[in-house]
């Protein structure tokens, strides 16, 4: 397992020699112990959201989504695939490095995962730091254009630029916290109509900066009230100790959430207001 050496401010553990591999077999290998499983969740509320947006946006196909935070590719391959996270799990953890080659390897899940696409999946554009990664996703087909411009520190280059015009959703399901309003700011100076934005925020995290600032993009979002969702187990009790405190320091309690060992993130959905007044969150993701 990755060394857990905080590197947040609120001591959560890194792993960070997992993010950026030639291929996600390590990635999956490391984590599957820790039960991660937030793209699980993902795939439900990203599957009712792009539903949501296909049949209001029906003169516009294919649906436009951008995954920020993409790695490689797993919310692309849950969204627009005949898959599972456990399946995944199962294709990857466990399987050593280096054998089959992840040249071999690509190969193998580019037709893997070509066989079990759905008709009329969305157009994926992935963005994230590890470049390896998002290289690896483009390769196999789970993205349908990777890029790894670093938002929080520069401007987006002119082909992520032109990429992102047209786009209908911006997902991300853990990356907020690493990336802030910056991000978020030079991703709507791009497009060019406001896209919905689904994102789930672990709770050690405050959401309230891109809340203001999508607010002034004319977006309105609402937080699920109804639930939390797990992430992953925690890694160690230095972790543990570490997330209590900064709940505490956020005045939010763990009982029913954190107390039963995992990290627990909220769901936000921000869209125009006419869209969030015509179907309330409650009705387009019940229970």
């Amino acid at each position: 397992m990755s060394q857990t050496t905080a590197s947040t401010d609120w001591g959560k553990a890194h792993f960070e020699a997992i993010y950026n591999c030639p291929d996600p077999r390590r990635y999956f290998t490391t984590l599957q112990p820790l039960d991660y499983q937030i793209p699980h969740h993902g795939q439900a509320v990203f599957r009712a959201v792009t539903e949501t947006l296909r049949r209001r946006r029906s003169d516009r196909p294919p649906l436009g989504v951008v995954d920020l935070c993409c790695s490689y590719g797993v919310n692309a391959a849950l969204l627009n695939h005949r898959l599972s996270l456990s399946d995944l799990y199962g294709r990857y953890a466990g399987r050593a490095p280096g054998s089959p080659a992840t040249d071999l390897l690509a190969q193998e899940d580019r037709t893997f995962f070509a066989k079990r696409r759905h008709p009329g999946a969305a157009r994926v554009i992935g963005l994230d730091s590890a470049e390896h990664a998002v290289d690896y996703a483009r390769t196999v087909g789970l993205l349908d254009d990777g890029f790894s411009d670093n938002l929080e520190l520069t401007d987006p280059s002119a082909p992520l630029r032109k990429a992102l015009a047209d786009i209908d959703l911006i997902t991300v399901t853990g990356g907020v916290g690493y990336i802030s309003e910056r991000t978020f700011a030079r991703l709507l100076d791009c497009v060019t109509a406001p896209p919905w934005i689904a994102a789930f925020v672990l709770r050690t995290v405050s959401y309230d900066g891109i809340v203001s600032l999508l607010d002034r993009a004319g977006l309105v979002t609402q937080k699920l009230t109804t639930r939390t969702f797990r992430q992953r187990r925690f890694a160690d009790g230095d972790e543990r100790r570490a997330v209590y405190k900064a709940l505490a320091a956020r005045g939010l309690s763990t009982v029913g959430k954190e107390a039963d060992g995992f990290y627990h993130a909220d769901l936000y959905l921000s869209r125009p207001a006419a869209d969030a007044e015509a179907l309330p969150l409650e009705e387009l993701l019940p229970g």
